[in-house]
Formats: C-alpha cells, sequence, structure tokens
C-alpha cells in the first residue's frame, strides 16, 4: 500500500512533466514520506534506550533549593545560597569522546549578538572532529536510519553535511555581522538585548557555574524523571544578563540533545514536537531562522530545547 501511494504521488510527474521538489528545498515536511506523531514517539524511546553515554544515578547531584511559581521566573531574585550543581563525576562523564568534542566546541563563540563570529580552520576542524565523534554512536546511527527511511537523505554523508550546516551555518540575529548559529545559540548560548538567549545544554551550564561565570537563583520545572536525563528549568545569571526560564536535558549526552533536538526540527520544524523518553512525555519546541537559507533554500536551526 505504501508504494502504490507513492506511485500516485509520482504519477502527475510522470504524464504532466512536473519537476518532483526536493525534500527540505521548501519546508522539510516534504518528505515523500510523512512522519506520524507515533512514530516520532517510538524513535525517541530509541534513542533514549541506546544512550549509553548519559549520566546514572549518582554521576549528577543538584542543589535546586527553591522552586518559583511561574509569575516570578523573570523577578531575577536570587533564592540559591549554595551552587546549583553540587556534584558532576567528571572523571567518567566529561572525558568521553563525545562530552569531550562538545566542550572543544564550547570556547569558539563571542556571547554577544552584534559581534561577528570569526571561524578559523582550527574552529572548523573541531566541528568536523564533534560529528566524527557522534557519528560513531548508535544515537546518531538510528536517527539518520529513520530521516534515510523516511526519503530525508539518501546517504549518511548527505545527512553529516546537513546537520553541518543546519546547526554551524552563520547568520545574523542582529540584521549585521553573520554572529549567530543554531549550535551556538542552543549549546553555548547568547546575550541579545540585555538578557540571555539560547542556551539549553547541561554541559555549558556546568561549566559556567563551575567557572563562576553563572549565578544559579532557582528552578521552576523538575521533570517526573528519577533517572537521566531528566528536564528541568532554571533561573540564572551569566554575569549580570538574566535567564528567566532556562530548561534542559540534564545528564543527557551531547548526541542525545542533537538526536532530539534535529529529529523535531528535521520533521516538526517551528512546531511542538511530542517526545517518549523513559516512559514519560517530553516535548521540544523547534524554531527555524526564516531570514536566510542554504543549499536549496533549507533553513538554520533558530532554536531548538525542551518545552515546560
Amino acid at each position: 500500500m505504501q508504494w502504490t501511494g507513492l506511485l500516485l504521488c509520482l504519477l502527475p510527474a510522470f504524464i504532466h512533466g512536473t519537476p518532483l521538489q526536493e525534500p527540505g528545498s521548501d519546508e522539510r515536511v516534504l518528505s515523500l514520506f510523512a512522519v506520524t506523531d507515533s512514530e516520532i514517539r517510538s524513535l525517541s524511546e530509541e534513542l533514549y534506550s541506546a544512550d549509553v553515554n548519559k549520566a546514572d544515578v549518582g554521576d549528577i547531584v543538584l542543589n535546586l533549593q527553591h522552586k518559583v511559581p511561574s509569575a516570578d521566573t523573570g523577578k531575577g531574585q536570587d533564592y540559591a545560597n549554595q551552587r546549583l550543581f553540587e556534584y558532576v563525576n567528571e572523571n567518567k562523564l566529561l572525558t568521553r569522546p563525545t562530552f569531550a568534542r562538545l566542550m572543544a566546541l564550547l570556547d569558539n563563540y563571542d556571547r554577544m549578538t552584534g559581534t561577528a563570529e570569526t571561524v578559523p580552520g582550527s574552529e572548523i576542524q573541531e566541528q568536523d572532529a564533534f560529528l566524527e565523534e557522534i557519528f560513531k554512536t548508535q544515537v546518531i546511527n538510528k536517527l539518520y536510519n529513520f530521516l534515510s527511511s523516511k526519503g530525508f537523505y539518501a546517504s549518511q554523508l548527505e545527512f553529516k553535511r546537513d546537520l553541518k550546516e543546519m546547526w554551524f551555518g552563520l547568520y545574523t540575529r542582529s540584521k549585521g555581522p553573520l554572529d549567530s548559529s543554531g549550535f551556538e545559540h542552543v549549546f553555548h548560548g547568547e546575550i541579545k538585548s540585555g538578557k540571555i538567549s539560547g542556551l539549553h545544554n547541561w554541559v555549558q551550564l556546568y561549566l559556567l557555574e563551575k567557572s563562576g561565570q553563572a549565578n544559579y537563583l532557582s528552578y521552576s520545572y523538575d521533570g517526573p524523571w528519577a533517572s537521566f536525563p531528566d528536564v528541568m528549568a532554571f533561573q540564572y545569571k551569566w554575569s549580570t544578563y538574566l535567564k528567566s526560564v532556562g530548561s534542559f536535558y540534564i545528564g543527557s549526552s551531547p548526541e542525545f540533545d542533537i538526536a532530539v533536538y534535529t529529529l523535531c526540527y528535521v520533521t516538526r520544524p517551528d512546531k511542538l514536537c511530542d517526545l517518549r523518553i523513559g516512559g514519560q512525555t517530553s516535548k521540544i519546541q523547534t524554531y527555524s531562522w526564516t531570514n536566510s537559507t542554504y543549499g536549496d533554500g533549507k533553513r538554520y536551526v533558530a532554536s531548538s530545547y525542551p518545552n515546560v
């Protein structure tokens, strides 16, 4: 039945000479095969199970201290006398290859929008090394196999090249220099209009707090998970800049974050995306950058994060 439907879709092109549209040339959802919500939930559960690099119970200990209601998240009041991260098993987690490759990227960016990002050859090599490392994992392989089966990509090389463009390709958030990318926004974080913008990676938050650059204030959401990854939302400051609600997958691996953010971005661009992780429901909100494109009209990642 699936092939019958496909032939019916292709028939007008053969009869009338209508050019077929490449997947992703307008919107990524124009794949030859639709992706159902049920398939996304099933795959996300598989990605969770395949994430052998995620933290185990005891590898991360958080000191949440004070929960604030949603009405108070923007006040910037410091309710925490102590740090958020009481303990992280660095020798176990941060020495793993994908974590090490991620951390090598985190010092490549200027957090201020409006300041042009320069990307020397050494940083391009770090991007490629990160991609090479995550492509060794079952998490990314499962994601590729699924997207390939749905007609989004014809080869793993095509997928890897597109992943690099959508995440690391530069664009401007300030109507000026090329000052941003999806990776910088989501994994590193930026300062825009006097506030923290993006920053949805727990490793970056941990490193900022450890170095004294981030000051944890409170939390507003703690998900139902008893193991990692958990979904949480915090209030904190980076120097003097406030993040009123910053959501994270806590304890996940870099490849898991990239995989679920990409899954939702490719299949549910600019929409809420329902996942199933460890038997619980999680939602991701994605946004595409609409002011510039790459390739055949594809759009860069503007943001992708857990919706709480």
